[in-house]
């Protein structure tokens, strides 16, 4: 970890995290709690008050993507 960690900090990105479980997901599970913790997670060490562009947090977005693969499940019993 680079820097200082203080206790405003943790109230920031907290408060990150709560609006957007309130306002965008509306209910997290356990098995995935750690996927939207990282997601905020990015969001607070991307932010625009850190003075970083949107163009900068896109190649962010994209070069993390990079190698990786959404995979979906199929629904064969789904009956059209």
């Amino acid at each position: 970890m680079s820097g200082e960690a203080h206790v405003n900090s943790l109230e920031g990105y907290f408060s990150i995290f709560k609006r957007g479980m309130k306002g965008i997901y509306q209910h997290c599970s356990k098995q995935h709690l750690h996927r939207y913790a990282a997601e905020f997670e990015f969001r607070y060490n991307h932010r625009a008050k850190l003075k970083i562009s949107d163009t900068e947090r896109a190649n962010a977005i994209l070069k993390g993507a990079e190698g990786k693969r959404l995979t979906y499940r199929r629904l064969d019993s789904v009956v059209a």
